[in-house]
């Protein structure tokens, strides 16, 4: 086994599953500093939305099991991006199979379903948009060309969540930020789940050390309408460490990739 537990992530020959080496996902998710602070990013900005707050906070286990739960977001993420196709596209139906049980109604009378097309595409925009401009902000500059053909590459994924018309360029996906910002509002949860984040880390004390900067990042990694809206402020000298402590820590990450990384690229003879 490739990547520790049940995870099989090599291909069979000839199936070059949803990403490829010489996809922008392959450089972008190698990235634990990224995947951490855009991931982040992400969440504040699904649980913004409502519906989507309600589904994640009242049908999830991340208030019982903030490690776990972030684990497996992990997980799906490397499996998708350098797994075979037939261990994708299982993980992809796992996680449809969790959403069609989710819906309810919104504390404010609002009815909603997990798998409403609005919803998914969001979920989606959102954690595209967070690795991306995380990986371009603390890890390496990207083009405009680049971040065009990140959210071109991630189309399929998206689709197979749900989102049936994923954007496919920077302006697609300002457009989509563009439709949500009237539906986002502040909330304590989005507090409470910072909280829960800035404590929470897998590598055990060493790890909780460093989660109040992937926090600070986070929020200041927002657009700063966004961030005002939801009342979040950015701290200026916890930033300043923040910037100066990820960056070093994104760099080494890079010279030194987990496993999964590091085989997927011995496997097709590439460097990283």
């Amino acid at each position: 086994m490739i990547g520790g537990g049940r995870i099989d992530y090599r291909r069979p020959e000839g199936d070059p599953g949803l990403f490829g080496p010489d996809s922008l996902a392959w450089r972008v998710h190698a990235n634990p500093v990224a995947l951490a602070i855009g991931g982040v990013a992400a969440v504040i900005l699904e649980l913004a939305e409502p519906r989507v707050r309600s589904g994640v906070w009242d049908h999830s286990t991340f208030r019982t099991d903030p490690l776990a739960r972030m684990q497996r977001t992990g997980e799906a993420t490397l499996i998708t991006t350098y797994g075979p196709t037939k261990s994708a596209e299982a993980r992809v139906a796992m996680v449809t199979r969790m959403h069609e049980r989710v819906g309810g109604m919104t504390p404010d009378g609002h009815a909603y379903t997990a798998l409403e097309p609005e919803l998914m595409t969001w979920v989606h925009v959102t954690a595209s948009w967070g690795f991306l401009y995380a990986y371009d902000r603390y890890v390496a500059p990207l083009s405009a060309d680049e971040k065009d053909r990140y959210f071109a590459e991630g189309g399929r994924l998206g689709r197979l969540f749900g989102a049936p018309e994923p954007p496919d360029n920077v302006a697609g996906v300002e457009a989509w930020f563009d439709r949500m910002r009237p539906k986002l509002v502040a909330h304590p949860i989005i507090g409470e789940f910072l909280g829960i984040v800035a404590t929470t880390s897998p590598l055990g004390l060493a790890g909780r050390a460093i989660q109040p900067l992937v926090v600070e990042a986070a929020i200041d990694l927002l657009p700063p309408d966004i961030r005002k809206r939801l009342g979040l402020n950015v701290r200026p000298l916890r930033l300043a460490v923040a910037g100066s402590v990820l960056r070093l820590m994104a760099q080494i990450a890079q010279k030194a990739p987990s496993q999964v990384v590091r085989d997927a690229y011995m496997r097709v003879g590439r460097a990283i």
